[in-house]
């Protein structure tokens, strides 16, 4: 697909030129790169990726162009897309237009690029970094000062921003009975997560990000859930007070992603910028417990740090952990321990009260899109919910 020249900038003034794509002008935002061969329609809904710049390492998108049923929340969210090649064509019954009339409907800045492989290589030896996508600037040096005066993501509170403004209600599929109430906190949550509790006799409360425990727990809740979201956990002390307050009333939580950074500093733990992050459908996770490894659906640029201080997970990164390597700490909540770690670097993928009926896990079971070894993850927390009866 042709188009006007376009021009991506990093902050260390790497530039890249290429072809213009989907809305004309200029975008900022934290530059990063996603893995995954499939789902480019998910990661641009995906209110996780709030504020960045997305390149997808796979070399041509918009094969199947856009649908109107596979959007994970009610808009695009990225702040620009990086592509090698746009497929001039769609090819798929369901698609109502193209990934560029899409991006163009949203006001999303695009660029196509040769070097997507390079861009990769750079970001993952010096880090996600800020970055700008322009069709108006053609000097690299004049748009990287703008790049410089842009906010960084540490320190951004996002949670708030990409949240509902009103709470809903999600109940389960026809024919299914009601089994639990839960309340879901949306710190930026994807359409396919309370429709996957839904699938196990859940009604979804959904509430957004600056609830209170008070709210959350107004209507004596079976269960409590804290999603995904974007921006730097640190800076959502307002969802690790009312996290607390809920482990506090002991009803059972799961939290997944930015929620599991959520529990974790609501456990004393504190959390820390990844380098370049993890986004993709491939990440092996291992569970300390068992030594079962699962291939999972990430994304997110920040972790929880190991207990102990460091940012890096136990000694043997890469190899199968066993059951003898879990974790244990105290807490303010009882013990507590890490479950999961991530194969590649060590990262805390999970976490588990010992003496309190809560957990969490860093990656996406509902794998929207990605491979869907952790979808038993909503089961358990049903079987939590029904223990706590």
């Amino acid at each position: 697909m042709s188009g006007p020249p376009a021009i991506l900038v990093l902050e260390d003034g790497t530039a890249f030129r290429g072809t213009a794509f989907g809305a004309a002008g200029e975008t900022f935002g934290e530059a990063v790169f996603n893995t995954g061969m499939t789902g480019y329609q998910e990661t641009l809904t995906d209110p996780s990726y709030a504020g960045q710049i997305v390149a997808m390492t796979a070399p041509h998108i918009g094969n199947t162009g856009i649908n109107d049923e596979d959007n994970e929340s009610r808009r695009v969210w990225v702040s620009g897309f990086v592509i090698r090649e746009a497929s001039p064509i769609t090819s798929n019954w369901r698609s109502a237009r193209s990934l560029d009339d899409e991006l163009r409907a949203a006001g999303v800045t695009a660029i196509a690029i040769s070097g997507t492989r390079a861009l990769t290589l750079h970001l993952r030896e010096r880090g996600a970094m800020r970055a700008a996508i322009s069709t108006v600037e053609t000097d690299p040096a004049a748009l990287v000062e703008r790049v410089l005066a842009s906010p960084p993501m540490t320190g951004a509170d996002l949670a708030r921003e990409v949240s509902t403004p009103e709470p809903y209600l999600v109940t389960p599929p026809p024919g299914t009975p009601v089994r639990f109430r839960v309340t879901a906190v949306d710190l930026g949550v994807k359409t396919a997560t309370p429709l996957a509790m839904a699938s196990q006799g859940c009604e979804v409360r959904v509430l957004p990000a600056t609830a209170t425990a008070g709210q959350i727990l107004a209507g004596d809740p079976d269960g409590v859930f804290f999603s995904n979201g974007p921006g730097d956990p640190a800076a959502c002390g307002y969802a690790v007070e009312a996290m607390a307050g809920v482990l506090a009333a002991r009803v059972p939580v799961f939290g997944i992603c930015l929620g599991s950074q959520i529990l974790g500093q609501a456990l004393g733990l504190p959390t820390y910028k990844l380098r370049f992050g993890h986004r993709g459908v491939n990440q092996p996770v291992a569970d300390l417990r068992t030594g079962r490894v699962q291939i999972t659906s990430h994304n997110h640029g920040f972790a929880v740090a190991m207990p102990g201080g460091g940012e890096a997970g136990p000694a043997g990164a890469g190899t199968l952990a066993g059951a003898e390597r879990a974790i244990r700490f105290g807490t303010n909540f009882g013990e507590a321990e890490v479950t999961h770690v991530n194969l590649n670097d060590g990262v805390v993928e999970g976490l588990r009260l010992l003496d309190a009926p809560a957990f969490s896990v860093q990656y996406h079971p509902e794998a929207a899109p990605g491979p869907h070894d952790a979808a038993g993850l909503f089961a358990e927390f049903a079987d939590l919910m029904e223990r706590a009866r």
